[in-house]
């Protein structure tokens, strides 16, 4: 029996027109700061780039016809350990379909995902294999998007791990799949950790494994070249692009009254990270990503005011009881999706801490796999799937070999 305090009720994004108009008018007036002639990006967000981009946010971007995209997807919201959780809920026409949860990252949101939409709710429609087919879970993070106000402290990364298993049995999942990417990708793996009865496969792209000082030191010894490359990447993210994250994991609150103030302040501070982690051969971010779909996610956050409270996970992150705690091995089978030009995981590190089954390593596309390399994301997470959900033959004398058994040494 569902009780009010659990029903799923239905959800339409509707952004009062007041809040349109306020947004372009705090644009137009806009107080600009003076330009540091030849930094480029080397300093933060160049001022003649910011211009342009606030001005076509203001004049042309049409936030009502992106808000009728996104309501074209079932959405709702329910409470689950006191907290308002939003989702999409995409039945597929496949009665077979697996349910899977896709889980954002920062500074995304359930926007990242409108591409893989289609293609993984109905395959047969997008010219791929029925079999392949599932039934589509995307929530915001609680303190993201629609999944706000945060209703306390606490809401560390297992803490919604454990809401969004809440969430999979209250929609009648009993076994089901999760994809995430960026902080999706430590809340993924966690809901294995803790819903292992009932987690078939974790798939996670953008994966960050954080090494110890002893783990550095040997790396400079035993790494094949390519893991150096990612070794030194990881090193210069930890020390020349880690302020944001100092910022939001210590002073979150004070964060936010600018952001939640400035529209301008809020689209700097979001677009410097599609700048920085996007396929470094894009000139600027919307030459990875379409400008437009940037403007919806910067747009959701700015009319949710969520810069402060999607800024709260990362102190929780920091500062919650188990931060500085080796965590458990995620025994579900996992595969991994790894960005060759951004992303800093490396093998040796990613298996201490997870079953990995899949490894797959993909040259265009960044950070952002599901918003710069969709059709990538999309076959990966196929392949994967058909992996774990397919059962392997017995073999002699040894019982039926676990899809968990990590074939690299």
């Amino acid at each position: 029996m569902t009780t009010s305090a659990q029903a799923v009720i239905p959800f339409r994004i509707e952004v009062p027109q007041a809040a349109v108009d306020d947004l372009k008018e705090r644009l137009a007036r806009t107080r600009w700061p003076d330009a540091l002639p030849d930094t480029g990006w080397s300093r933060g967000v160049p001022v003649d780039y910011l211009k342009d981009l606030a001005e076509y946010w203001r004049t042309h971007y049409d936030w009502r016809r992106h808000e009728e995209k996104l309501n074209e997807h079932p959405q709702f919201t329910t409470v689950i350990d006191g907290q308002t959780v939003h989702f999409l809920h995409v039945r597929s026409p496949e009665p077979g379909a697996t349910p899977l949860m896709l889980i954002h990252g920062w500074p995304g949101s359930f926007v990242e995902f409108l591409d893989l939409i289609g293609p993984l709710s109905d395959p047969r429609a997008h010219g791929g294999d029925p079999a392949d087919a599932f039934h589509l879970v995307i929530p915001s993070i609680p303190g993201h998007a629609f999944s706000r106000p945060l209703s306390e402290t606490g809401w560390n990364r297992r803490r919604i791990a454990t809401a969004f298993a809440a969430l999979m049995r209250r929609l009648g999942y009993d076994r089901y799949g999760v994809q995430g990417g960026d902080e999706g990708a430590f809340i993924a793996p966690e809901m294995g950790r803790i819903d292992r009865r009932h987690v078939v496969g974790v798939h996670v792209n953008a994966l960050v494994q954080i090494p110890s000082v002893m783990q550095i030191l040997l790396g400079l010894v035993v790494f094949s070249p390519a893991e150096r490359q990612r070794l030194a990447r990881f090193k210069n993210y930890r020390d020349d692009m880690m302020g944001y994250a100092q910022i939001q994991s210590t002073r979150p609150g004070t964060l936010a009254y600018g952001l939640t103030d400035s529209p301008v302040g809020h689209l700097a501070w979001i677009v410097e990270k599609f700048k920085e982690w996007v396929d470094p051969a894009a000139r600027l971010p919307e030459d990875a990503i379409d400008r437009d779909r940037i403007l919806t996610n910067v747009s959701v956050n700015w009319f949710t005011a969520s810069a402060g409270s999607s800024a709260n996970l990362y102190y929780e992150s920091l500062h919650g009881p188990d931060a500085r705690k080796r965590k458990r091995r995620n025994r579900v089978p996992t595969g991994v999706a790894v960005s060759r030009t951004q992303d800093v995981t490396i093998r040796r590190w990613a298996k201490r801490e997870n079953n990995i089954v899949q490894w797959t390593e993909f040259d265009h596309g960044g950070h952002f796999a599901a918003l710069e390399a969709p059709a990538f994301l999309i076959a990966d997470v196929r392949r994967f799937f058909r992996t774990v959900l397919t059962p392997r033959p017995a073999s002699r004398g040894a019982g039926i070999r676990g899809v968990g058994a990590d074939p690299s040494p």
